[in-house]
């Protein structure tokens, strides 16, 4: 196959390589799936790659078959990549059409150029009803009371209208964690001193959960059990730096009330009954669809995805333990991945990243910190940490596991 691209320049071939590389990093692919989809799509254009990847830039080596190896080096500084399901399985079909001859490398290159193009308003309001419905699901599927519920998702509406704001503004960005766990520790502190009693820190969290780092810190394990220390310390580093500012953010706010003497009252309430818990599911599953950014005729996939990871997860762990249920939602999530991957041809992350995006360990993880904070006490967060590194553990199990049992053929 390589031979049908030997008319095409060196330099063109390798620069669609390093525009999908990279375009392959903004949409929030891990660092060892990256590096084998860019070496194997560069193999088939006649290119021997040598890639590493790390969150903020890559080191891509370029030789041609045949000839001395690594005639260039490019190195590509990035930002860290965010989830987009749509956009990362247009890149993948894209580097299909051109491997396989469906499409010219400049009309390729040209092509995910052009998944560039500004989202649209409706996209964008979608995106901020995402946030407050993600945060009165996770609330309901709690099963926290009304006014929890309430309180959750109107913070949430009123963080994804920060988030739209801070997104041009390099300096806002750099504190937009904080500010955000400032602005919904305040809502609930007034709400439940002058309208009614919450169950405050769980509010509180449920309110942040689209910016909690739990699938952050399940992909900075996974890549260091892949042997990707490089990449895995530093994600690693960066999801606990956001769970410091999102807690110093909660500590700012409450203390403040504190100084000013407002007395929250705080009741812990969970009264709400199943059929509570089966809708909110439902409208996380959606929200979390509209979250990961997917196209329209992927959603049912990608909400019986996330349904189905948490429902192996609350039965398998009903039975036989929260960490076992964790476990199989892993394992059984990603080997689903995998085989769509095989049978559809598109991205196995379809499948896999929503089947385990209510599996993971952040809101634990920042709870932890957060006892440790208010108590003054290490021992104070001892269970929450651990209940953390658990689920973090099981996790990472699961995917191991999930990839011995049904190997996949597409590195995404």
């Amino acid at each position: 196959m390589a031979q049908q691209f030997a008319q095409h320049d060196f330099v063109t071939r390798v620069d669609f390589v390093v525009e999908l590389a990279s375009r392959l990093h903004a949409y929030g692919t891990t660092a060892h799936r990256l590096e084998g989809a860019v070496t194997a799509v560069a193999a088939k254009l006649g290119l021997e790659c040598g890639a590493w990847s790390n969150p903020t830039g890559m080191i891509l080596s370029f030789g041609q078959s045949g000839r001395a190896p690594h005639d260039t080096v490019r190195v590509v500084r990035l930002s860290p990549g965010e989830t987009d399901l749509y956009k990362l399985c247009e890149a993948d079909r894209i580097a299909d059409d051109v491997v396989t001859g469906q499409m010219d490398l400049e009309e390729g290159h040209r092509a995910l150029q052009a998944l560039d193009r500004p989202g649209s308003w409706r996209g964008r309001a979608m995106a901020i009803f995402a946030f407050g419905l993600t945060a009165a699901a996770v609330a309901g599927l709690w099963r926290l009371p009304w006014l929890d519920i309430a309180t959750a998702g109107l913070t949430g509406v009123l963080l994804g209208l920060l988030d739209l704001a801070t997104q041009n503004r390099p300096r806002l960005k750099e504190a937009s964690d904080a500010l955000a766990a400032m602005f919904a520790g305040g809502i609930a502190v007034l709400v439940a001193s002058f309208i009614g009693p919450l169950n405050l820190n769980t509010v509180i969290i449920s309110s942040l959960i689209v910016l909690m780092p739990g699938m952050a810190l399940t992909n900075a394990v996974n890549e260091l059990t892949n042997q990707n220390l490089v990449s895995g310390t530093a994600r690693f580093a960066g999801a606990m730096s956001t769970i410091l500012k999102l807690a110093i953010g909660m500590m700012v706010a409450l203390t403040a009330a504190e100084m000013i003497g407002l007395q929250p009252q705080i009741r812990p309430l969970r009264p709400q009954p199943d059929w509570v818990e089966w809708i909110a599911l439902l409208l996380g599953a959606f929200a979390f669809a509209v979250l990961f950014r997917s196209n329209r005729r992927h959603y049912p996939l990608v909400m019986l995805s996330a349904a189905s990871g948490y429902l192996i997860s609350k039965f398998v762990g009903g039975a036989w333990g929260s960490t076992a249920g964790v476990f199989v939602a892993a394992l059984v999530m990603t080997a689903a991945g995998n085989a769509y991957a095989r049978w559809f041809n598109l991205p196995g992350a379809l499948v896999r990243l929503p089947g385990i995006v209510m599996l993971v360990p952040g809101s634990a993880s920042l709870r932890g910190l957060l006892a440790v904070v208010q108590e003054q006490s290490m021992g104070a967060g001892q269970a929450a940490a651990l209940a953390a590194l658990n689920i973090l553990l099981a996790l990472v199990a699961g995917l191991l596991f999930g990839n011995i049992l049904i190997p996949t053929r597409r590195n995404l």
